[in-house]
Order: structure tokens, then C-alpha cells, then sequence
């Protein structure tokens, strides 16, 4: 193949994705409660050993380009939008109304908003640190994203105590500071309560977010079922206003499972929201495009999803690696991931009704029907058989994955 000069890149991105095919037209996409980040278009590739790798985008821009695609939702970290020193200030007002101009002109709605608690040098020792100084600066952070969220409409509200932990061991006494962090959701809860009234609107519903690597050495949260804990712990003033945000990613990086991490939040009641990528166990957090990894695990995700009636946001919290131009974020990053989201939540659809898949589970509950008492040997015996069909089910999840249900086949 000859060289491809750089006034020709795009055009041969362009026709290799339409050779691609499998894509959904923007209409179709905005049928599903699927959510676009403000941070994860913005992402310029840069991290701790990376220097970025793609130019400035404002949240203008952003939400001009999650309208070409089809995702009707947009969402923001309060600090990606609004410098620190505007917040709760004229500043502020502005830009709000600015976003408000931009959502109207290009039909979006915000889905969520979420308090940055961990980057600024304020949170060096985290949002709940020892200095009250501190701390009141986080209530007032937390607080102000309501202010935010209901001026823009918003449902959600999530948290990321990234920052929730320490260092050194020692360092911290860990009963006191998750005391201090529960009381800045006070905070928030009690702000949110006011201005809906005032609004005649909804409370938000505030959700919770694990994670269980960096930046801190050690979190005190850093799990989905640590965040449960913590919400039953009697610490919260509004228990029932807080909720979870689990983030695939976030469950599968310590060797969890996160269909399981799931299963619990539902039997809880408490999976609002629902960060979707993908990436590795036992790695650090590589935020790659849903399904590009653990496409199986995640047909099984959403038919633990569909078939518990979920009906929060799926929120696109991946980060377009390095590799992508700023056009490719758009052209390619973004469609492919809903495109592949689409495809799995209708897979999963059709997985809840399949018949081969639908005789063997009940074929399982049903059981032998042969009454053999205490006699755990011949319980074990008269269902032998049966057994058999937990590797047919995950052969027929395969099949339907591959396409294979279909008469795919390959000669040899």
C-alpha cells in the first residue's frame, strides 16, 4: 500500500468505518438512556506517563458532536465546565446559562452532574480531611453541584471519593474521616432538598462510585459493596437519597465480578446510574470502549440488567486512547461504543428469549422430581445429569454472541 498523506487520513478513516457497517442512525441511538461525558470527549490522552495527545475541546463543541452521533444525554464534572475560582460566583451564571443554550440549540438534556473532590490541590489529603477548612470547602463543592444540576435539569448526581483514603499508613483515623465525608452528603442531600422545593422539582438522585486502585495508595471505599456499607452505616441524615453509581471497570479491576457487584446493588435497591467501559483485571484503570474486551461478560451484564427492569443511565466513561485523533473521537471513539452497546442490550434481549436458553434454566429449577430424602448421594446422582446444562447455557450465550444461532459457520 502506498503512504497515506495527512490531507487524506480522515477520508480513509471515514470509508473503513462505513465499510465496517452494524451502525445505528443517530435516531435510533437516542432511543436509549445513553449518557456522554463532558471529561471523557475532553480527554487531551494525557496521564501520569502520558503527555496529551489531542488539542483543547469545549463543552460547546462537545455537545454539538454527541448530537450528530445520536446521544441525547450530556454530563459534567462541576470543574471541567467551570474554573475553581468562578464557582458559586457571577463566572458560574454564565457559563450555566451558556451550557443551558447549547443543550436547547442541539435537543440534549443533562443527565448528571459530579463534584471534582480529587484533583485540585484543595483535596490533597481528600474532601474529608482533618483541617475543617477543608471540609467546608467540600460541602460548599457538593452543595453548588446541586445548585448546578437543577438550574441544568439534571437527575443525577454522582461522587467519586477517589481521594478518600491515604498515603501513609497511620495517617488518618479512618472511623472520623468517613464521618467527615458523610457529612458533606449531608450537605448535599439538605442543599438538594431546598432547591427542589423551591423548584418544584424532583430531589436528585445521588449516587455513589467505588474504585478500588489510586489516586490515593489506600481508599476507604473502594468498592460497590463497601459503598452499601457505608450508606447503611447510620452516618446519612437521607440514606434513601443516596444510591450507586457502579462502574464496570471499577468492579472488574480487583477481581470481582461485576455482574455479581451488580446482582447486589439491585437486591439493595440501590443501582441508579451505571458507568459502562471496559478493560482488564488486577490492571489500572485503561476506561477502553464497552465491549472491546469482555464482550460475553458484558452480554451477561445486560441480560442481568434487562431482566431486572433497569432503566437508569448507561454513562460512556471511557477514555479514546491515545491513539485516536480529535477527529477520531467523534468519527470513530463514540458511535462504535454506542453502536456496540446497542447490539449487546438487544443480544441480551434476545437472549432472555430464547427457547434452548429458556428450557435448560427451568429444566435446572425443575430438578429430577425423584424423592430421595436425606440421602445426599442419591440427590447428587439424580441430578447428575442435569448439571451438564450450565456448560450448554454458557455454549448457547457463545453462540448467540458470535452470531453462530444464526447458521454462521466457516468452511474448512
Amino acid at each position: 500500500m502506498k503512504p497515506v498523506p495527512p490531507n487524506q487520513q480522515q477520508a480513509l478513516v471515514e470509508r473503513l468505518m462505513t465499510a465496517c457497517g452494524g451502525a445505528y442512525r443517530p435516531e435510533t441511538r437516542r432511543k436509549y438512556f445513553i449518557t456522554g461525558p463532558q471529561w471523557a470527549a475532553a480527554y487531551q490522552g494525557q496521564a501520569l506517563f502520558h503527555a496529551p495527545t489531542r488539542c483543547p475541546i469545549g463543552f460547546e463543541d462537545v455537545i454539538r458532536e454527541y448530537a450528530k452521533i445520536g446521544i441525547g444525554y450530556w454530563c459534567t464534572h462541576d470543574s471541567d465546565v467551570i474554573p475553581a475560582d468562578q464557582m458559586g460566583k457571577d463566572g458560574q451564571r454564565e457559563i450555566v446559562a451558556r451550557i443551558q443554550k447549547s443543550l436547547a440549540d442541539h435537543g440534549l438534556k443533562c443527565s448528571m452532574v459530579t463534584t471534582e473532590t480529587f484533583f485540585h490541590e484543595v483535596f490533597a489529603a481528600g474532601p474529608a480531611a482533618e483541617a475543617a477548612d477543608v471540609r467546608d470547602y467540600a460541602a460548599f463543592r457538593v452543595r453548588n453541584t446541586v445548585d448546578i444540576g437543577h438550574e441544568l435539569g439534571a437527575q443525577f448526581a454522582v461522587y467519586w471519593p477517589g481521594s478518600l483514603g491515604y498515603y501513609t499508613q497511620g495517617a488518618i483515623e479512618e472511623t472520623q474521616t468517613l464521618r467527615w465525608y458523610a457529612d458533606a452528603l449531608n450537605a448535599a442531600c439538605e442543599r438538594d432538598i431546598e432547591v427542589a422545593k423551591k423548584k418544584g422539582r424532583p430531589t436528585l438522585k445521588h449516587c455513589l462510585e467505588a474504585k478500588p486502585f489510586e489516586p490515593q495508595a489506600e481508599i476507604l471505599l473502594p468498592t460497590s459493596d463497601a459503598m452499601l456499607g457505608f450508606i447503611a452505616s447510620g452516618l446519612l441524615t437521607h440514606p434513601e437519597m443516596v444510591g450507586l453509581n457502579p462502574e464496570y471497570l471499577h468492579e472488574l479491576m480487583w477481581g470481582g465480578a461485576p455482574r455479581a457487584a451488580l446482582a447486589r446493588a439491585l437486591l439493595a435497591g440501590k443501582l441508579w446510574h451505571f458507568d459502562i467501559n471496559d478493560g482488564y483485571r488486577l490492571k489500572h484503570d485503561v476506561d477502553i470502549g464497552v465491549g472491546l474486551v469482555n464482550p460475553l461478560d458484558w452480554l451477561n451484564v445486560l441480560v442481568l440488567l434487562r431482566s431486572h427492569g433497569f432503566n437508569g443511565p448507561f454513562n460512556l466513561d471511557f477514555k479514546p486512547p491515545r491513539t485516536t485523533s480529535n477527529h477520531g473521537v467523534f468519527a470513530v471513539s463514540f458511535p462504535t461504543a454506542v453502536d456496540r452497546f446497542i447490539t449487546l442490550w438487544e443480544m441480551a434481549g434476545e437472549v432472555m428469549e430464547d427457547a434452548i436458553l429458556r428450557e435448560a434454566t427451568e429444566a435446572l429449577k425443575a430438578g429430577s422430581g425423584v424423592p430421595a430424602g436425606a440421602d445426599a448421594h442419591a440427590i447428587a446422582e439424580a441430578n447428575k445429569e442435569l448439571l451438564t446444562l450450565h456448560e450448554l447455557i454458557a455454549h448457547r450465550l457463545v453462540q448467540i454472541l458470535l452470531g453462530l444461532h444464526r447458521g454462521r459457520s466457516y468452511a474448512v
